[in-house]
């Protein structure tokens, strides 16, 4: 039951989230985002690195 509530609480927040991002007027500039993304793959080698060695650590 508890799955259920959080799943409504979070599609809940998904349908209030969107509509107010979509009418604000912050807008990223394609040269922001290359620059954040081409932090996004390194990012997730160290994560990935970091949960391996968690993993085998028995944590």
């Amino acid at each position: 039951m508890e799955v259920l509530i959080l799943l409504a609480v979070l599609f809940a927040a998904l349908f209030i989230v969107v509509p107010l991002i979509e009418k604000s007027k912050m807008r990223i500039s394609n040269e922001d985002a290359a620059k954040w993304a081409k932090w996004i793959w390194p990012l997730m080698g160290i994560l990935l690195v970091a949960q391996l060695i968690r993993l085998m650590l028995g944590g």
